[in-house]
């Protein structure tokens, strides 16, 4: 028997109780299984366009219609692109630009994403379904059960009968990616030939060496073994276009113990005792070539790891990179400056660059 340690009373009848009552009723605590009957489906409420022929024909309206709305704006885009070139310099043409060209892609953006909205909720079958679930499996079964599904929801669709709006939505879709294709052509000189351009940098004979950012011409005497130099060429930080020579004509300035070099006939004299300068931009994707390993005479890109030999002309000795860095031809002008003997005889860069 239990007793209570305080009163001294027996509790054994009052336990029993408690389980009892615990059996014959929920406290909060119990859980009790019972069927749930299925409420089923709501009643279904029929559109407008559903029970009204007149406003179907009106909804099919709209919808073709923002369709067309899409394409005049993907050619309002393209022709806003033609009539308001950027010009260097000019804010006004460029606000211009912008302006007009964001309008006509958005026009085209909001007439085919509106457009589609309105057909699938006003014009597409409209029914309640229940989607079962079933194993995936690629059987005979299955496929002619989901050629059945696209039959029927071109039939509900009316994808196949509707042809005014299926033939504006193929136009809306095919006329949008203009705008982006036009723009492309921004990305490179307007009246000029770029792969002439990207050939050529602003080195040549008799242009100095000069630290970069500062421009200050490097005497040779200032170049000893070991160390290294971010070079740009002379005049650069006056130039308009100064971020676009720069991305071509960047050079890194090393010297080297000259016994180590291994220079090939056709290059002698293009270094002066040890002192050899090679073109910065990697020849993989374009990337700065900017660390170097003193004790191994490596240049490393840090994008993809490609790897060149400084001793042997910067041939590629690990990575993607497909052709050497091209070197820069430097002699010593009169009063001991670095100078450039000509301009790199490649093209620098990606080695796609080259392709005309």
């Amino acid at each position: 028997m239990a007793h209570d340690e305080v009163s001294g009373t027996d509790t054994s009848a009052s336990d029993s109780s408690a389980v009892e009552t615990t059996r014959g009723a929920s406290t909060g605590t119990v859980v009790i299984a019972s069927d749930v009957a299925n409420p089923g489906e709501p009643p279904h409420r029929q559109r407008v366009t559903d029970t009204d022929p007149r406003a179907a024909k009106r909804a099919a309206r709209s919808v073709y219609t923002l369709f067309y709305l899409s394409i005049a704006g993907s050619v309002f885009a393209v022709a806003a692109y033609m009539a308001f070139p950027i010009e260097d310099g000019d804010p006004t043409a460029l606000r211009l630009n912008n302006l007009f060209l964001g309008i006509g892609i958005a026009l085209s953006l909001f007439g085919i994403g509106l457009g589609a909205v309105h057909w699938g909720k006003a014009l597409m079958h409209d029914k309640e379904g229940i989607d079962e679930r079933h194993p995936v499996r690629g059987t005979d079964a299955t496929v002619a059960r989901a050629v059945e599904i696209f039959d029927e929801a071109d039939r509900e669709s009316g994808f196949g009968r509707r042809t005014l709006i299926r033939n504006s939505l193929i136009g809306a879709l095919v006329a949008f990616p203009l705008p982006g294709l036009v723009l492309f052509r921004g990305f490179g000189p307007q009246d000029q030939n770029p792969p002439e351009l990207l050939s050529h940098t602003m080195w040549k004979k008799g242009a100095r060496l000069t630290l970069d950012p500062s421009g200050i011409p490097v005497k040779a005497s200032d170049v000893t073994i070991g160390s290294v130099f971010h070079i740009i060429p002379e005049g650069l930080n006056e130039r308009h276009d100064k971020l676009e020579q720069k991305a071509k004509a960047a050079v890194l300035l090393m010297r080297l113990n000259p016994d180590d070099l291994n220079i090939s006939p056709e290059r002698e004299g293009w270094s002066y005792d040890g002192i050899v300068a090679y073109s910065k931009i990697c020849t993989h994707v374009g990337c700065p070539v900017a660390l170097y390993e003193h004790q191994t005479h490596h240049l490393l890109c840090p994008c993809h790891q490609s790897t060149f030999d400084v001793v042997n002309e910067c041939e590629v000795i690990f990575g993607p990179a497909k052709r050497a860095l091209p070197q820069l031809p430097i002699e010593v002008d009169s009063d001991g400056y670095l100078v450039a003997q000509s301009d790199f005889h490649e093209p620098v860069g990606p080695s796609f660059w080259e392709r005309s």
